[in-house]
């Protein structure tokens, strides 16, 4: 005898180290272990998605111009980004993934693409 299953309880047979009595039991102990933060991290990912489909929008070539209050109408959340970039004239380019905005002037901004993140 190997104990109980972690899972349902079920009296486990087989090997020692044995933790739990199917793949199912297996899985939905994992998934209940992890799942705020499954969750958590789907709702990010969610968010940075959409952030990089309305830049991809705006600038389809890889550049391009737009005012803050039309990112805004999308649904941009300018709260997540996933890294950033200060040049040497200390402007801050926010990235969403391949795709970067910079607050140009009087709430313009500009949209890039990392074309080198692409090939």
């Amino acid at each position: 005898m190997a104990g109980n299953c972690l899972e349902c309880g079920v009296e486990l047979f087989g090997r020692k180290d044995k933790k739990y009595c199917s793949d199912h039991c297996r899985n939905t102990h994992h998934n209940r272990q992890n799942s705020y933060e499954t969750n958590y991290i789907r709702k990010v990912n969610g968010i940075l998605r959409k952030n990089r489909r309305i830049l991809e929008s705006i600038a389809p070539k890889g550049k391009g111009k737009t005012k803050k209050e039309n990112l805004q109408k999308a649904g941009f959340d300018f709260a997540y980004y996933t890294n950033t970039y200060t040049t040497k004239e200390n402007k801050t380019y926010y990235y969403c993934y391949d795709y970067a905005y910079l607050d140009i002037d009087k709430g313009w901004y500009a949209i890039v693409k990392k074309k080198e993140w692409v090939d």
